[in-house]
């Protein structure tokens, strides 16, 4: 391992904004933090927003900065990329942000039933051909459901037309209710979204761009979106969609194909 990951490793530990529990705190049980985000680590009572593959926390900042009513958590498992969140927030003292170093297989330990508001999927892996590893699957669908409000939405930005023909397939086998899509985010208009998000959501969505987002616009992939609710009944079920067709036009699977 690096020095510079080692010195990362280590000035994590020293944030009180990044948590990071051990396996054995959440593998089969819950964390002491579930259902008291909002007394124990925000204290106060605003809504909690979750970034699942945060990276290294741009959206979590940046949606912190625009919504100082709403608490965000970004969420993933590389501590070397969460130490550069972690670090602009404690450096700017900012109350309503958090980072959470974690397997999203353990999330369900770490959140309890209506915790969470809202959840933003930022350029995921695609995990093509590995449905359960996917994060818009059944499996982490149901994890969701688990613990967020009523009306809860999943917000998905990516650059991977595969990931987003699957959710959406999904979305509309479950007959969740879809309140926003597309296949080129930088060609749609930003007034089509207000009305579904906050103004200062769309504002982040169009003008906030991770490294990766960036890498994938310069080589000319449209970037994608879709928002839909939660809400559902009985157990989710994998949609009926044309899976070979959008694996053959995903650049990731291309990308796996050549190495």
């Amino acid at each position: 391992m690096g020095h510079d990951k080692l010195r990362k490793f280590a000035e994590n530990a020293t944030f009180a904004c990044l948590i990071q529990p051990a396996t054995e705190e959440v593998l089969g049980k819950d964390h002491p933090l579930k259902g008291r985000w909002a007394e124990d680590f925000f204290h106060n009572s605003n809504p909690i927003v979750l970034e699942l593959g945060c990276g290294k926390g741009e959206y979590t900042i940046d949606m912190a900065l625009r919504n100082p009513s709403v608490n965000y958590i970004g969420v993933d498992i590389k501590g070397a990329r969460l130490w550069k969140g972690a670090k602009y927030a404690t450096e700017h003292s900012l109350p309503n942000v958090g980072f959470l170093r974690t397997r999203i297989e353990f999330i369900s330990s770490l959140f309890a039933e209506g915790e969470v508001s809202e959840i933003w999927i930022t350029f995921a892996d695609p995990q093509i051909g590995r449905e359960k590893k996917r994060l818009t699957a059944p499996l982490f669908l149901d994890r969701y459901r688990g613990f967020m409000k009523t009306g809860g939405r999943i917000n998905l930005k990516t650059d991977s037309r595969y990931l987003y023909e699957y959710s959406c397939a999904i979305a509309r086998q479950n007959s969740l209710n879809i309140l926003a899509c597309t296949e080129d985010l930088y060609n749609t208009e930003n007034a089509s979204l207000e009305g579904i998000l906050s103004r200062e959501s769309v504002d982040s969505l169009f003008e906030v761009q991770t490294f990766y987002e960036k890498h994938f616009l310069a080589q000319g992939y449209p970037i994608t979106y879709l928002c839909f609710e939660i809400g559902h009944q009985g157990p989710y079920v994998s949609p009926q969609w044309d899976e070979d067709r959008w694996k053959g036009e995903d650049h990731h699977a291309f990308a796996v194909t050549i190495h």
